[in-house]
């Protein structure tokens, strides 16, 4: 807390100082103030228009090529670390398969809309997103919109849309980047990350646009997993460490699954042509990768020889080899858009269609039997292949001077399809034997939606919209192979909503911005939701946790209430509030001690604080710093009345970013501390002990990154994240301090 309260008095001292000069520089003041409002972000997000930043109907917060190349992003999910409202779980770093992103205490990431180029991201299988692939290389920008946008955009969009915008070149251009870096895990160095990246862009008599991208990433990994047991080994047995559990139980750490290995790639043609100055037409394929694996798992115990011990009994309760294992996995998922769009007269038209494909998404997981080893054994494999195929088409037009209307249609369809295969050797994801499971539906969204932009005054804008959605699930279908009343088909089902939202802009002086909106969205149960039944066997004990077919749509009713005031020059502050609703929760539920099933039964509400400040230095210096306060609380949970005024798990009440960027010739600097408060898993909120496996740790971690142009065409840099190598669990073992060097070449 020390380090935040030095960003705090920097941020501060600095801010002084700016208030010093502000009279000298009251005339340049003015000048500057007419050049930024000439040079205004742009955003399309918001409104499906292209408006002015400080004129949208909401929170929005854009991320640009340039932001993302002052600081060392992985992956693209990273870049929205220092965004206020924005938690990103990402929990050991570039291997991390369950990243998400929420948006203003609204939980999970399948309850906020991810798009790329307009093509929902959000798979109809879980409504998650496959982030291991996405190149930040190919990102021209990111815009992120808080707040309810289902009257624009339909289901996912309950806290918000995360709009990534890929690059398209105005010129011939060519990108070549390789890196290397490594980590320190608790003082002993590992993971060994190696990065590659090549591009080519060209435009051709300024109508025919090409762009074509190859990226890729692998690491080496570190044991991110342990293996804790409940009971203690017996005497004559070493090496063993003693820890508890997240609720405080006592726990017996005896070793570590092997190194967590991990390889990513990407693949990006894109095409575009401008017949006309407001015609154009777009075409990209989009191939994203990635796979990981565990190499040998490690035992910390040693009997009275100094022999390694893998297995060991103690009370009737076996520890098995088995216990050890970790399964392979990977994702491969392709993404298809055609865009083309318009102007005839006074109306604008726009057309997408895309397909997201995840053919492969695969994960082994080993037995838990004694026949289960090290060597190989019994397991089983999952596979879901899904689409999402998307169509929408807008419109737009001014009418009567001071109303501009957008309205259009759209569809879209999704399907996934579940596989469970028994193995005859878990290292092998090929050697499948009999089906063991599946599980399988489709649904369907037909959506119409308009919004009337309405200048009351010239500095009072108002946004009045709807959208009504119709969802049909069909096609249902569950094989528990071997269980009595299985096969089953599932009935088609319908539902729709109605999501209208209203907003206000005012700015009743030329540097300060007064916002409010208020809106209601939605979000249909998916595929997993409906009819994914899977088992789970832990301490001896084997739970079902069951699909439910009957599920309606989740909703939440949502306002927030803002202002941005631009002080001397360079300085700005900004403060919103906001209050979310949500009804329908879509929760497990106990039916017996063993099994659990979805069903629609809480109420939840988050309420919460942004506060943000900024102060840039004409071009050189940027400081910023910026503070989220969220108070979300289950409210209603008949299936579960005892977590009735409990934290939302995965929910940090408080997280707050600061730093600086430096840029002045050839050198250019940041460094970012990033503070985010503690979690839970348990919704009860029984899990309150820090710094044990299983655990979610409040943390802070500072990053530095320091780049040097030697050439016109090449550029070195070095960073370093966890400076201060921060000790801390995220449910597994986070990465420690980290060092990455990387070569850029443009030409």
């Amino acid at each position: 807390m020390r380090i935040i309260n030095k960003l705090f008095l920097m941020v501060f001292v600095l801010g002084i100082c700016s208030t010093v000069f502000a009279a000298e520089e009251k005339e340049k003041t003015k000048v500057q103030t007419k050049e930024e409002t000439k040079l205004e972000e742009i955003v399309v997000t918001a409104t499906r228009t292209e408006k002015e930043i400080e004129s949208v109907p909401g929170s929005v917060a854009v991320i640009t090529k340039d932001d993302i190349k002052k600081r060392n992003i992985k992956s693209v999910d990273e870049a929205l670390n220092l965004i206020p409202g924005v938690f990103n779980r990402r929990g050991k770093g570039l291997m991390d398969t369950l990243s998400s992103v929420t948006l203003r205490g609204i939980p999970g990431e399948y309850r906020t809309l991810i798009l790329m180029d307009g093509i929902t991201l959000n798979n109809a299988y879980t409504g998650s997103v496959q982030w291991g692939g996405l190149a930040p290389e190919d990102v021209e920008r990111i815009e992120v919109v808080k707040g309810p946008f289902s009257s624009l955009y339909g289901g996912y969009a309950m806290g918000g849309v995360v709009h990534i915008i890929t690059k398209m070149p105005e010129k011939r251009e060519f990108t070549f980047k390789t890196g290397y870096g490594s980590s320190w895990n608790r003082g002993e160095a590992m993971d060994d990350l190696r990065k590659f990246y090549l591009s080519y862009g060209d435009k051709f008599k300024d109508k025919f646009s090409l762009f074509a991208s190859y990226g890729y990433k692998a690491t080496n990994g570190y044991p991110s997993g342990l293996n804790v047991q409940r009971t203690q080994p017996p005497a004559g047995i070493t090496g063993w460490s003693y820890t508890t559990d997240n609720k405080g139980a006592a726990r017996y750490l005896i070793g570590d699954k092997g190194d967590n290995r991990w390889w990513d790639d990407n693949m990006t043609l894109k095409a575009g042509y401008d017949f006309s100055k407001t015609s154009k037409l777009n075409l990209s394929i989009m191939r994203s990768r990635y796979e990981y694996s565990y190499d040998d798992p490690h035992t910390y115990l040693r009997n009275a020889a100094g022999n390694e011990v893998w297995t060991y009994t103690v009370g009737g309760t076996t520890v098995r080899e088995a216990s050890f294992l970790s399964g392979a996995g990977s994702r491969e998922q392709n993404i298809y858009n055609i865009g083309f769009e318009t102007e005839i007269s006074s109306v604008k038209a726009k057309l997408s269609l895309g397909l997201a494909d995840q053919e492969k998404n695969w994960y082994v997981t080993p037995g838990t039997t004694g026949a289960t080893t090290r060597a190989g054994g019994p397991g089983k494999v999952a596979s879901t292949p899904s689409e999402n195929y998307n169509a929408d088409l807008q419109f737009t037009l001014p009418l009567f001077k001071r109303h501009i209307l957008t309205f259009g249609g759209s569809f879209k369809h999704g399907s996934a399809d579940t596989e469970e295969h028994k193995l005859t050797n878990w290292k092998d994801e090929d050697s499948k034997t009999t089906l063991a499971y599946q599980s399988k539906g489709k649904d369907r969204t037909y959506a119409l939606f308009v919004q009337d932009e309405i200048m009351i005054l010239e500095n009072l804008t108002a946004y009045l919209g709807f959208r009504q959605d119709w969802w049909e699930t069909y096609d249902g279908y569950v094989n528990e192979v071997g269980t009595s009343g299985y096969p089953k088909n599932y009935d088609s089902r319908t539902a729709s909503s109605f999501s209208p939202k209203a907003a206000l802009v005012y700015k009743p002086f030329e540097k300060t911005t007064l916002r409010t909106s208020a809106g209601r969205a939605f979000r249909s149960p998916t595929v997993y939701d409906l009819y994914r039944t899977w088992t789970w066997t832990s301490a001896g004990v084997t739970k079902t946790y069951a699909g439910n077919p009957d599920l309606k749509p989740e909703t939440t009713t949502s306002w927030d209430i803002g202002m941005e005031q631009r002080l001397w020059k360079g300085a700005k502050i900004g403060v919103t509030y906001y209050e979310n609703y949500m009804e329908d929760l879509i929760y497990r539920k106990t039916v017996t001690p063993t099994y659990l099933e979805w069903v629609n039964v809480g109420k939840v509400e988050s309420k919460g604080v942004e506060l943000e400040a900024e102060q840039r230095f004409d071009k050189w210096l940027r400081l910023f710093a910026n503070y989220t306060y969220t108070d979300a609380k289950i409210k209603k949970n008949e299936a579960k009345p005892e977590t009735e005024g409990k934290k939302m798990t995965q929910m940090p009440e408080n997280m707050f970013n600061a730093g600086g960027e430096y840029e002045k010739g050839p050198f250019s600097a940041s460094l970012i501390g990033r503070y985010v408060g503690k979690r839970y898993s348990n919704d009860e909120n029984k899990d309150t002990v820090n710094n044990v496996p299983g655990s979610f740790d409040p943390y802070f971690v500072a990053d530095a990154k320091v780049s040097y142009k030697i050439t016109k065409w090449a550029t070195v840099s070095v960073s370093v994240d966890n400076i201060f190598d921060r000790d801390y669990f995220y449910s597994y073992k986070a990465p420690g301090r980290s060092w990455f060097g990387e070569l850029t070449m443009r030409f």
